[in-house]
Parts: structure tokens; C-alpha cells; sequence
């Protein structure tokens, strides 16, 4: 064999080989970093005037798909997205404030908007007592939404928390815990988690022996109305961190409160906490209480190393109009709709809406650390 022959078979070799180990490459290095977003969603609320929005008065049946149409796009974007359930679907009779009970309808509508996860933890989880707690829990079961925080017994309690969740070989604790119950006492066996050291410590130890790469605490905490956390919740958070938690999210106060990052400081782990993440849907109406924030953040892998980079929030609106002689509810992404002021059918509303994002952005861009807000491009949603 010539030395012409023998370079032209030697260079086919070379590029054959390129050719087979290319595919895997981009195989290992897709593998080797992988990137989940999560979105964080605050008070889903059942007031009086939600149910009756909500009704066909002729054939008795409710639909709640409508409120979460606007947001619904922003909502599945994420790969993950969790919400705060504030209700009870305890069974008619339907009411609203002070004890919650809503149609299941609700739920559905949460689940047909995209939410994948909710939590049931808080101060109106007692609303109708153990029956209310177990028929929700079962709803809930029925409809395929997974949710942790409320339990019909010990070792219900014992099996389902916390809750680990399984995505693209990632796998995600998530653990939900109220500060009380409105002073309604949960009789046994039915478990609602509370705020408890002790307890949320070795939930936590737990969920390390179940080998959680990522450590969630969603929180129904704080002071109601105040945008100003606590210095309990933040002591409670920096102990949480301390555990290894890497997010904190909370909510009970209706109101946006900071959001924090803490990222590259020497000796401590990266984290999330999310004071409070507002009202996603009520009829509160009240300055700060008539919208509030979603929160998405991104998860790398980078190997078998997780770590989080990046997290931003969406403001959100619920805008109120009368269609038909019927008040409607209806979530709206406060930047899609800040500049068409032609889309309400009162210039009042508008008004009202851009005093919410104006209140909002003056707290939350002082405030906040690391936290960006999403800004609606026309098609894109960027970070601002």
C-alpha cells in the first residue's frame, strides 16, 4: 500500500471517529448541564363573590377557568409550578371569609391552568374541621393534584412528607407548615403542619436521607397587611438556610413582601426566601391586596451538582370588571397590560392597576436582592 493510499484511509478513519463520538458529546454535555424552571404562586382565595362569579345559576355548576386565562401562558412556560391553596372543598354550603369552602371546581381550574403542586397548610385549613380537612384531601386526590401539608392521619403523614418530586433526575423535597389554624382546633387524626422547629428540623433530616438534591419550605407565616417581615421570620429563615433548605417561600400576609438571593457569600450556601408572594386571586380589594407575585426559579445541573441561577418575579393583577351584571375575576400580567389602557372597561381599574405596579416596584426593587422583575418584550418575557 502506497504512503497516498495509507494517508487517505487514515484521514477517513479520523473523520469517521468524529462523526460516531460527536453525538455523544453533545449527549454528555446536554446531561452535564440541565436547567428546571419552578414557579411559585401565592393565595388562591374563595370569597363570596368568587363562587358567585364562578356559577351557572340555571344549571348549578361552576367554572373558574376564565380567572386564570391571561396568566395561564406565564404559568406553563414553567416546568414546575406550585400554589398556595387557601381554601377548603369541603362540600356546599359554598362560602367565603371567614370559613372558606369552595367548589372543587377551583381546583380544576388550577390544574387546567397549569399548576402542578399545591400546598394546604395555612390559617384557613380548619375552616370546617376534620371533615372539611378530609374531604379536601380527597378532592384533591380525585381531580390528580398532587399536595402535601394536610393529612388524614400519622401515617399518612409518615409516608407522603415530604413530598419528593422526580424531574429530569432531579429529585425535589417539598414541605408546607402553617403558624395556625385561626385558633380551630385539628382533631385527631387529621394533621396539619405547623410552624415547628423541632418538627420542620427532622423533615428536613428526612428529606436529605431521601436524598433530595433541591429542599423546598413553603410557609404560610408573617403578619397580615405588612410589608415588612418580621424579625422571627427572618431568624426563622436564616435557620432554615442554615439546614441546607435552598428555598423559602411564604405567604398568609396578602401583601408582597421581599424577595432575597444570597448567593457567593463565603462560607454559606446559596439561597432562596420569598417573604411573601401576595394574593394570586380574592376579592380583597384594598391598596397592595388586590394583586401580588409570581416567582420562577431556575435550577442548574451542572454534573451531579445542583444549584440555583436564576430567580425573577412576574407582578400580578386580579382585575374585576362587570360583564353581563356579574362581577368577573380575572389574573392579568401587570406588564402585558400595563400600556393598554384600552383593554379595561373602566379607566378606573387601570388607574387601580398601575397603582399596584407603582407600590409594588417601589418596595420590592428597594428591597429585594438578586431578584429581577419580568418585563413583557411584546413577545418575549425578559428580566428587567
Amino acid at each position: 500500500m502506497n504512503t497516498f493510499n495509507l494517508n487517505i484511509r487514515t484521514f477517513s478513519f479520523i473523520v469517521l471517529l468524529i462523526l460516531t463520538l460527536s453525538p455523544l458529546k453533545s449527549q454528555n454535555q446536554q446531561k452535564s448541564s440541565e436547567k428546571l424552571s419552578l414557579l411559585f404562586i401565592g393565595d388562591i382565595m374563595g370569597h363570596d363573590e368568587q363562587i358567585w362569579s364562578a356559577e351557572d345559576r340555571e344549571a348549578h355548576t361552576y367554572n373558574y377557568d376564565s380567572v386564570f386565562s391571561y396568566i395561564k401562558p406565564v404559568i406553563t412556560e414553567a416546568d414546575i409550578a406550585f400554589a398556595n391553596f387557601e381554601v377548603t372543598l369541603a362540600g356546599p354550603p359554598y362560602t367565603g371569609y371567614p370559613q372558606f369552602s369552595s367548589p372543587v371546581d377551583l381546583a380544576v381550574a388550577c390544574r387546567n391552568a397549569g399548576i402542578d403542586y399545591l400546598v394546604t397548610a395555612n390559617n384557613h385549613s380548619a375552616d370546617r374541621s376534620k371533615k372539611g380537612i378530609i374531604r379536601t384531601i380527597n378532592k384533591l386526590d380525585s381531580i390528580g393534584i398532587p399536595h402535601t401539608g394536610t393529612f388524614i392521619d400519622a401515617s399518612c403523614r409518615d409516608s407522603l412528607s415530604p413530598m419528593m418530586i422526580s424531574r429530569d433526575e432531579m429529585s425535589i423535597a417539598l414541605l408546607n407548615y402553617t403558624f395556625g389554624t385561626n385558633g380551630i382546633k385539628v382533631p385527631e387524626p387529621v394533621i396539619v403542619n405547623y410552624i415547628d422547629k423541632n418538627l420542620i428540623t427532622n423533615d428536613i433530616n428526612k428529606a436529605k436521607n431521601n436524598h433530595a438534591d433541591i429542599i423546598i419550605l413553603f410557609l404560610h407565616w408573617g403578619t397580615e397587611y405588612d410589608t415588612i417581615p418580621a424579625k422571627s421570620q427572618t431568624d426563622l429563615a436564616e435557620y432554615l438556610l442554615s439546614l441546607g433548605v435552598d428555598l423559602v417561600i411564604g405567604s398568609h400576609p396578602h401583601v408582597l413582601q421581599k424577595m432575597i438571593w444570597s448567593k457567593n457569600i463565603p462560607g454559606k450556601k446559596d439561597g432562596v426566601v420569598v417573604y411573601s408572594l401576595g394574593n394570586f386571586v380574592s376579592n380583597q380589594r384594598k391598596p397592595k391586596t388586590d394583586g401580588g407575585s409570581m416567582v420562577r426559579i431556575e435550577l442548574t445541573r451542572n454534573g451531579d451538582a445542583f444549584s440555583i441561577s436564576d430567580a425573577g418575579f412576574y407582578l400580578t393583577w386580579v382585575y374585576t370588571p362587570i360583564i353581563n351584571f356579574r362581577k368577573k375575576f380575572f389574573v392579568l400580567p401587570c406588564s402585558e397590560f400595563e400600556n393598554r389602557s384600552e383593554f379595561f372597561c373602566n379607566p378606573a381599574d387601570y388607574i387601580k392597576m398601575k397603582k399596584f405596579i407603582s407600590d409594588s416596584r417601589a418596595l420590592l426593587y428597594k428591597q429585594n436582592v438578586n431578584f429581577k422583575e419580568f418585563i413583557f418584550s411584546g413577545n418575549n418575557w425578559l428580566m428587567n
